[in-house]
């Protein structure tokens, strides 16, 4: 949610923060705006895109060599001008933008109204900003440190002083935040591809730092006002990996992506037919593991929900899948004989980060699976395994959960041989399977042709149903997610055998409904229940592998796809369900890339 650059050197900053706010919009915003900083500072910002914005900076056109610049997501405010960041303090001593909640901002808001400070904005943000204003003591680091003692919640905070025109200063805790090092310049970001084009070596700023930064030196300091040594990671991501590539849509290149993204996953972990995970577990610790925990949000904890039906198939081990913001609640049972597994494409997600904090205090051995090197959750894991997807820029997921659902794959065959329920020839069976699925995935995006055709018949209906069983479950719940996050149409996903609890009294004459029917030994029960809605007059489009007989006789339109493992066809049913909402939202005229009010980087709860 929100982005931030800032920049800093001898070019004109405008161009650079506002080609660097266009890098970060998938991350979802509803306005946006830019502070530079020459004889004096001067700020132009609007609601709407940031084409909006950049009609308004060619009215003016701000000269100067620094600069801060934003999108805002809207939490504390209605989205409008006065809203939008940067924020200047009353006394013009500091302006800045955050990505974050200051959940005591009105106790002090209030406090400082007493002492006669004028808030022109609903933000928590300008409460920062006059905050800053009423601790200023001439040193902008102390002052950064003496506003961090005094706010709580969230926040990544870039900020430009008045006195200290050669240098930007920025703060951090629980929301991402890098710096990017170039020649005589430096960047500030809240996301890699804002700075992909000028430099890739960077430093991953770290809850507590404050940071002040001149066009040839970054200087970080801790809490304790001291300087701190850093160290300046190279970033592997391609600048192409930011660019369409003669896609249409960001979504459209990384569902055709996949199979890649699959494979760069996997292939690291898998050796000669056995599995080499990146940490090490305690000793024994998997012989006497109790339970495992899968957390996560969205889709994420869609792949949570697919791990679950596999682990505790062929490891034997009990699974709990929860979501993260009741996890962290609900005050969970754990020991130090459980494993909390923690999947997020940012790596920065807040209450994944909370409940993996949660974990860690109580016990638990902590591992997650995240897209982003460096990212929080990764580093304060116990364990991590990377998801090799490269830059997913379109807010809704696709190869990342591909990418997710490879290692939990990979992870449940490791327990399962671990545990002694796989012996090596098994093993070795079965990660040859794992290694094949990418050219299944190529197989499987030659159904764009069918998803198209069926997504005409779909387009404009109000309502829809996804229904499954066993391991389809799951998927009925990511496609439908899909399909209304970016299309908007009302979309359920169901466990067919709850049809009769109560479902089945919404069905009606031209309902359309996609069954997905890929596990033999369910697909008898599957066919009963197709035939039960059809009969209340629905359209079923049914998701079936190759070879399914009888599936004709009972739907409307049927999609077939590759036949694998029972335990590796999630991977491969997934791909017609993306395209199908992909499809949709193209024919109703929608934005595929940014769906409204949706953020691709959830950083508060």
């Amino acid at each position: 949610m929100c982005g931030i650059v800032g920049y800093i050197g001898e070019k004109q900053a405008a161009p650079i923060l506002v080609e660097g706010l266009r890098k970060l919009e998938y991350r979802g915003y509803d306005s946006a705006g830019i502070a530079i900083s020459g004889e004096n500072v001067t700020v132009v910002k609007e609601k709407g895109r940031i084409d909006n914005l950049q009609a308004e900076i060619d009215k003016v056109y701000p000269v100067g060599t620094i600069g801060i610049g934003h999108t805002r997501w809207a939490t504390h405010g209605i989205p409008d001008h006065i809203n939008a960041h940067p924020h200047t303090s009353m006394n013009g001593i500091v302006t800045l933008v955050h990505n974050g909640i200051i959940e005591n901002y009105i106790e002090i808001k209030n406090e400082l109204k007493e002492k006669g400070y004028v808030f022109k904005s609903e933000t928590d943000t300008e409460v920062i900003a006059q905050l800053f204003d009423n601790l200023f003591n001439g040193n902008p680091v102390e002052t950064m440190i003496n506003v961090a003692s005094r706010v709580e919640g969230s926040y990544a905070v870039a900020m430009i002083v008045k006195g200290f025109s050669d240098r930007v200063f920025t703060m951090k805790k629980d929301n991402p935040m890098i710096i990017g090092k170039g020649n005589g310049e430096n960047f500030i970001a809240s996301d890699i591809p804002a700075i992909l084009p000028y430099t890739k070596d960077c430093y991953i700023v770290k809850d507590n730092d404050f940071v002040e930064l001149t066009k040839d030196g970054i200087t970080v300091y801790g809490l304790d006002g001291k300087e701190k040594e850093i160290e300046i990671n190279s970033i592997s991501m391609s600048v192409d990996a930011a660019q369409k590539n003669g896609y249409d849509y960001f979504m459209e290149k990384e569902i055709y992506e996949q199979p890649k993204a699959f494979r760069d996953t996997v292939s690291p972990l898998i050796k000669d037919g056995r599995i080499v995970l990146p940490f090490e577990f305690p000793q024994g610790f998997t012989k006497k593991l109790n339970r495992i925990h899968i957390v996560a949000c969205g889709s994420a904890y869609h792949v949570g929900m697919t791990a679950k039906y596999i682990i505790e198939d062929m490891a034997r081990i009990p699974v709990i899948v929860d979501i993260a913001s009741e996890f962290r609640y609900r005050n969970p049972i754990l020991n130090e004989n459980d494993l909390c597994i923690f999947v997020s494409q940012s790596g920065e997600t807040a209450d994944t980060l909370a409940s993996l904090r949660e974990s860690k205090a109580r016990g638990a051995f902590t591992m997650s699976i995240v897209n982003v090197l460096y990212s929080t959750i990764a580093r304060e894991s116990n364990g991590v395994i990377y998801t090799n997807a490269g830059a997913e820029i379109a807010v809704a997921t696709t190869k990342a959960l591909m990418a997710q659902l490879g290692v939990c794959y990979v992870l449940a065959a490791f327990l399962a041989h671990e545990k002694g329920l796989m012996g090596d020839d098994i093993l070795h069976q079965f990660t040859d399977e794992i290694l094949a699925i990418p050219e299944k995935i190529e197989r499987t995006l030659t159904t764009d042709d069918i998803t198209k055709e069926i997504s005409g018949y779909i387009k404009d209906r109000h309502s829809m149903f996804f229904i499954g069983r066993g391991i389809d479950y799951p998927l009925c719940l990511e496609g439908s997610l899909k399909l209304k996050e970016i299309s908007y149409i009302h979309s359920e996903g169901y466990g067919a055998g709850e049809l009769k609890h109560g479902t089945i009294s919404l069905i009606e004459n031209g309902t359309a409904v996609v069954a997905i029917a890929t596990d033999d030994a369910l697909l008898n029960k599957m066919i009963s229940n197709i035939k039960e809605v059809r009969a209340r007059g629905a359209f079923v489009i049914a998701v079936v592998k190759e070879g399914t007989k009888g599936i004709h006789e009972v739907a409307d339109k049927v999609i077939y796809v590759p036949s694998a493992s029972r335990y590796l066809m999630p991977s491969i049913t997934v791909v017609p369900l993306q395209l199908l909402a992909y499809h949709t939202t193209v024919l109703k005229g929608f934005d595929v890339d940014k769906p409204r009010n949706l953020a691709k980087s959830v950083t508060v709860e």
